[in-house]
């Protein structure tokens, strides 16, 4: 590993050391070091510039969840020389809601999530970033409804027409790291798997899949068994029917005394014209960033079986996007 510091034995460790150390050892101002000073951090709910956004926005979440904390739960990540390094950092987020802030009025709520960020480094340095965290997750489990939820940030931004606008690809900046991935064949397998579901081939999560699936999904929702993960899929594919899927970056790995997996950024871009986790279809143009881990295992029909899924997107992101095409805010 040599275009990092000998403090980290590996990637994994520079990953899962330094997100431990700005957050719940309150190393904020290591930001400065760690992400570059024009970063381009891209979430559903838009895109931020530059490392001194991040430390804002990091003291504002400590401050609002001061016990907050991230476990690692994985790190699946791919190199090369052309490229760098990618890591995409599966995160299990525990919080308390101890004060007002972006969340509303503090409420005395905990909440528990799923983050995944991709992450391009080179030389000790973050430049380029992709969050999706589970934001309807945690809105659920403060007691507030996604939609709702949605609607309030779109009155305090001032409105349908100041609003600030989710991501979507006219508004996405060019990439800093230009990397696709590997090839490593777990990844290209997780890949032709999605990309057969979102041709609607679901009958394909019934012969891939582990008959013991469980399936980790946004609104903090866990599904157990091939028919409710199949629902979960035909629930978002059925909101956006002629929606476009691209896969953005794709990883496979086999390491660190895991079962083999896989990392796949993948977007959705299209109308919200049919009936689905979304209701009542709006014909709004809706952009879906998403991002995928899978484990495999020996249980499945030809020898080799999903058996873990987690699956990332933001309802409120998409909720907002719907809210403002119907001016129903």
């Amino acid at each position: 590993m040599t275009a990092f510091s000998n403090r980290w034995p590996d990637f994994r460790d520079y990953i899962i050391d330094i997100t431990k150390e700005i957050w719940e050892d309150r190393g904020i101002g290591t930001l400065n070091h760690y992400y570059a000073p024009d970063i381009p951090v891209r979430s559903p709910m838009g895109v931020s510039r530059g490392n001194q956004a991040v430390i804002a926005a990091t003291m504002a979440t400590v401050n609002e969840f001061p016990d907050r904390q991230l476990f690692a739960e994985d790190v699946i990540f791919s190199a090369d020389e052309a490229h760098g390094f990618l890591s995409s950092h599966r995160i299990i987020s525990t919080g308390t809601h101890l004060a007002d802030g972006a969340f509303g009025p503090a409420t005395g709520k905990r909440f528990q999530i799923r983050i995944i960020a991709d992450c391009a480094a080179r030389n000790d340095t973050i430049h380029d970033e992709w969050l999706v965290r589970d934001h309807g997750g945690i809105v659920r489990q403060l007691g507030m409804v996604p939609e709702e939820h949605a609607r309030m940030l779109i009155r305090r931004e001032g409105g349908i027409e100041q609003a600030s606008r989710p991501l979507t690809p006219e508004t996405d900046p060019p990439d800093v790291y230009r990397g696709r991935g590997n090839a490593n064949p777990w990844g290209a397998r997780y890949a032709g798997m999605l990309t057969r579901i979102m041709a609607a081939d679901f009958n394909h999560i019934h012969t891939h899949y582990d008959r013991a699936v469980i399936g980790e999904y946004p609104g903090a929702q866990q599904a157990l068994g091939r028919k409710a993960v199949a629902a979960f899929w035909v629930g978002l594919r059925a909101s956006f029917p002629s929606a476009t899927f691209e896969i953005h970056h794709q990883i496979g790995m086999e390491a660190d005394m895991l079962s083999p997996r896989a990392a796949i950024r993948w977007s959705l871009t299209g109308k919200h014209e049919g009936w689905g986790a979304f209701g009542r279809p709006t014909g709004a143009r809706v952009h879906v960033m998403g991002i995928s881990h899978a484990e495999f295992g020996p249980f499945g029909p030809d020898g080799i079986g999903l058996r873990r899924e987690f699956t990332l997107y933001d309802e409120i992101a998409i909720w907002k996007q719907i809210l403002l095409h119907t001016g129903d805010a």
